[in-house]
């Protein structure tokens, strides 16, 4: 895998922090960075599934109800 390189501003106080708490965790900042990065996507990527998930449902839901009452038709 080739890895590819981001680079952000980021104010010093963000900066001074982030390396902090990447020191108090025994992590290097870009590992730090990488793990936070990668979790916020697992987040919002869990969310847009889950959103994804309802819309297919309550679609299912619509036509199994407009079928619903079609059940009987021609099975007599």
């Amino acid at each position: 895998m080739q890895a590819s390189t981001f680079s952000f501003r980021a104010d010093e106080v963000f900066a001074e922090q982030t390396r902090a708490m990447a020191n108090a965790l025994g992590l290097k900042s870009s590992d730090y960075i990488r793990q936070a990065v990668s979790e916020k996507n697992a987040q919002l990527m869990a969310q847009r599934i889950a959103a994804l998930s309802k819309a297919l449902a309550n679609e299912h839901l619509q036509v199994n109800e407009s079928l619903e009452g079609t059940l009987a038709d021609g099975l007599e």
